[in-house]
């Protein structure tokens, strides 16, 4: 079915109707949005299966614009009572940090003014029912607006072989790290630093596990993993700047080490190269954030992205989906993630932390840090 809902699929004609809810006012006037009180959490869609989700536009006004890591997104598929999606509505749309900025991918966008406006294209499908709600932690009221664009189909099997949309965030703040003790050779001793450091001078240097991987994805269950936005914040100087080199892993069905999808390094994972600093963004990977400056070449808060929608990672039982922060794990920086996949069940997205646990942090002074 979706393979032909793309431009190659405008001319068939498909059994289905389209279907818009939004937060239009019904009394005509131009009171078009929703407000979502502080301490309240609001459904803004309840809709009858089967379905598909197709598209979905938003945007809100904050006075602090942590509230894109405070405000929560919630999906629930059928019968499943607890969320498939459950995450910070700024990281749902493609971005951390509790930041917005224009930007497009092939399913994320934030568009003008400034980014404020967020959509998703991600395919939704649902058999029986959907419902999406909004939460407010916090104490500040604010204007949501909305549009949530699907199909209604007169039977299930249209659906047959479909599996649930997920989203499972999570952040580790900061991530463990070692080899400090070898500061003192650089820069005059640079080649035993790195000898020590990414060769096996030293035995952490020659990571041949997960274990202390910074993790992104970990579910059980039959489907597809379609990819991830990862989040970076050097908040502070550490014995390499760069933040990249760090292997992805990708683990399918309880498989042991080294799993059948073994990376080469954090911005190749990301589709890039040799330490980048510019922001790039292309349909599938990309750079989507970069905070660098003449105190820091890449210090401060960095988003980078990689999906698998031309090839998509198939599992049957489980997946495990990880990456090195920094060579063997040898960095502490602040990493969080949104990672996108299906499952043959709706179930659980994730246990996403509380609010002060997700709050991003603030941004370096401009100052050279010490």
């Amino acid at each position: 079915m979706f393979a032909m809902t793309g431009l190659a699929g405008l001319p068939l004609l498909r059994n289905y109707r389209s279907r818009r809810e939004s937060s239009y006012d019904r009394t005509g006037a131009n009171r078009d949005w929703m407000d979502i009180k502080g301490g309240t959490t609001r459904t803004i869609a309840k809709l009858e299966g089967p379905g598909c989700i197709r598209h979905i536009w938003n945007t809100m006004l904050f006075t602090n614009e942590d509230y894109f890591r405070r405000v929560v997104l919630r999906f629930f598929w059928d019968d499943c009572p607890e969320p498939s999606v459950e995450c910070p509505i700024g990281d749902y749309f493609g971005l951390g940090h509790g930041k917005r900025k224009n930007f497009v991918t092939a399913v994320m966008q934030m568009s003008p003014q400034d980014g404020r406006a967020f959509n998703c294209w991600w395919p939704m499908p649902f058999r029986k029912s959907a419902r999406i709600e909004i939460e407010n932690p916090g104490d500040e009221t604010f204007p949501y607006y909305y549009y949530i664009d699907y199909e209604s189909y007169d039977s299930p099997a249209v659906l047959d072989g479909q599996a649930f949309f997920h989203v499972q965030w999570r952040r580790e703040n900061p991530t463990g790290a070692w080899g400090d003790e070898y500061n003192h050779l650089m820069p005059d001793r640079a080649s035993e630093w790195r000898e020590k450091l990414h060769f096996g001078g030293d035995p952490r240097a020659l990571n041949k596990s997960n274990r202390d991987n910074y993790v992104m994805l970990d579910a059980v269950g039959d489907g597809i993993y379609c990819g991830a936005h990862l989040n970076i914040d050097v908040f502070e100087r550490q014995k390499n700047e760069w933040y990249g080199e760090g292997d992805d892993m990708i683990f399918i069905d309880g498989e042991p080490w080294p799993p059948s999808l073994h990376g080469t390094g954090t911005e190749d994972w990301c589709n890039t190269a040799f330490g980048p600093s510019q922001e790039y963004t292309a349909p599938y990977h990309g750079i989507l954030l970069y905070s660098g400056d003449e105190h820091g070449k890449w210090r401060g808060k960095q988003t980078i992205y990689r999906y698998h929608i031309e090839d998509p990672i198939r599992f049957r039982k489980s997946i495990h989906v990880s990456i090195e922060h920094g060579h063997a794990n040898k960095l502490g920086n602040d990493y969080s993630s949104t990672a996108y996949y299906y499952l043959s069940r709706p179930a659980r997205g994730g246990v996403l932390l509380p609010v002060e646990q997700r709050l991003p942090r603030p941004d370096p002074v401009q100052n050279p840090p010490q």
